[in-house]
């Protein structure tokens, strides 16, 4: 009876040390201005991450942790993940933006081991065919140096701007036309400007790749 109320009061503890090292973490990040995250999701993704609502950040190719999943290590509680797509047989600049989505409230990037990526309880959002095609997602991106450039040779996932991510979640919220995805949409797009510090009255128009042409 003793050892097993020794055994939890050690699980306690150690359950205590594991939520005041996890609220440390969250009370001194930094914010990064691009800890967003864009994916190009291949077409079974394209399903998959909707009914599930969660995406996968891929393995290591090469090194000592090689077969591994990949950290998200940038993404935190101010974060969203934009799901986009692309038509094998189209050119880059006609990719588009399916939906987005916060990750999950307590996740934390660099304590990902599995490397999924979960989404909010809340704030996630599905564009219709219609509106997806309203959305290209290089009207927001910009490549570095080349800022003319579309090009997206490898890997699942970049991270961007979060600015960026704000316009194209205010732009999401003026294209819906269901009242009730609308008001969704305006919440999502607020909770995202609080957990950023954006200024929403200040947030400058899309300049992307696109706009540059």
């Amino acid at each position: 009876e003793e050892r097993k109320k020794e055994e939890e009061k050690k699980l306690q503890r150690k359950n205590q040390e594991l939520r005041w090292g996890l609220e440390k973490l969250m009370k001194n990040h930094k914010l990064h201005s691009e800890s967003q995250m864009v994916f190009w999701c291949d077409t079974e993704e394209q399903n998959s991450s909707f009914l599930e609502w969660k995406v996968f950040s891929g393995v290591i190719k090469s090194g000592n942790n090689k077969g591994k999943p990949t950290k998200p290590i940038r993404l935190h509680q101010n974060s969203a993940v934009l799901l986009t797509a692309i038509d094998s047989s189209m050119p880059e600049k006609d990719r588009r933006i399916l939906g987005v989505y916060m990750v999950n409230e307590d996740f934390i990037g660099k304590l990902c081991e599995d490397g999924y990526i979960p989404a909010h309880s809340k704030y996630r959002l599905q564009l219709t065919e219609q509106e997806s095609d309203q959305m290209p997602f290089w009207k927001y991106y910009v490549n570095g140096r080349t800022s003319q450039k579309m090009t997206w040779n490898t890997g699942k996932y970049r991270y961007f701007d979060n600015l960026w991510m704000a316009q194209i979640l205010l732009d999401i919220a003026e294209l819906k036309s269901d009242a009730k995805e609308r008001e969704l949409a305006q919440q999502f797009f607020e909770h995202f400007c609080k957990m950023n510090l954006i200024t929403a009255e200040e947030l400058p128009k899309p300049n992307g790749a696109l706009m540059r042409m």
